[in-house]
């Protein structure tokens, strides 16, 4: 299968760059227990920096795959680095390329391996954290895998948006949330306002994982100029006041019950990069 050229150096770069990275940088991650040790899984980070699937994958037990814009393969920094850490290059102008790129990671999903998508769809060039795409859940609906999300700190301080190097010796930490489980939305991937509550729901968890203040918006190249809309995550569409009778109502945006994940999180022991072989 063509996607498995992708990542198959990556036990071999982690054994490279493992030592390198901690001398470098203090990377910690939190609730690694939260990843499925086995069987397909959806990791959803948010995306600050570049360097997000450098670390990422540094730090996980088991090896992802993920995709990444088509341009990363135009520089020489990443050109050779970012496949053989997993990366399936996509081309973001759409088309048919996106859709062989998609599959791709529906292949990876159903041979039980982890892939990793981020539901921005691009950096926040602002640091916020903003309004997510529903490949996210369209994926996870299609091949009937949980969604972990992942909320990321720390990579932009060490690269910031159009940085040349990376700035040694800071401090990294990458938490993985609970799981989140689509199946009782199974059937339904032809559903918006299903597609939309799913990613607004992992929306909800990264940035509470994160920290980050949320914007109604999506993420575009350019710095975000205007005052965020709002720092809590909508649970549906503006229009979607309703669900169907099947999924129940949607609870008022003050009512809604916040996910476990933070207080889960703060229970665990800090995992150092250390000690991940």
């Amino acid at each position: 299968m063509q996607d498995r050229q992708y990542g198959k150096l990556q036990p071999v770069a982690k054994a490279i760059l493992s030592p390198l990275v901690r001398f470098g940088w203090r990377v910690h991650a939190e609730g690694v227990a939260n990843i499925p040790t086995s069987g397909g899984a959806i990791l959803a980070p948010n995306h600050i920096s570049v360097l997000d699937s450098f670390f990422v994958p540094l730090v996980l037990p088991r090896r992802i795959t993920y995709v990444g814009k088509a341009e990363y393969l135009d520089d020489w920094k990443t050109k050779h680095l970012f496949p053989a850490m997993g990366m399936i290059p996509i081309d973001r102008s759409g088309g048919d390329s996106s859709a062989r790129a998609l599959d791709a990671a529906a292949s990876v999903l159903r041979a039980g391996e982890l892939f990793g998508i981020y539901p921005e769809g691009t950096r926040s060039r602002s640091g916020k954290l903003h309004k997510g795409h529903t490949g996210v859940a369209r994926l996870a609906l299609r091949t009937d895998v949980p969604i972990v999300p992942v909320g990321i700190v720390g990579t932009v301080e060490v690269q910031p948006p159009d940085a040349t190097l990376p700035k040694p010796f800071m401090e990294v930490t990458i938490r993985f949330g609970e799981p989140i489980d689509v199946g009782r939305y199974r059937g339904r991937s032809g559903d918006r306002m299903i597609l939309r509550q799913i990613t607004d729901e992992v929306m909800y968890n990264i940035q509470a994982l994160s920290g980050q203040e949320y914007v109604h918006s999506y993420a575009t190249k350019t710095p975000d100029m205007m005052p965020a809309a709002t720092t809590r995550i909508p649970v549906s569409e503006p229009d979607a006041t309703t669900l169907p009778p099947a999924v129940g109502p949607v609870p008022e945006r003050s009512e809604m019950p916040r996910r476990s994940s933070a207080a889960v999180l703060a229970s665990r022991p800090m995992v150092d990069l250390t000690h991940l072989g």
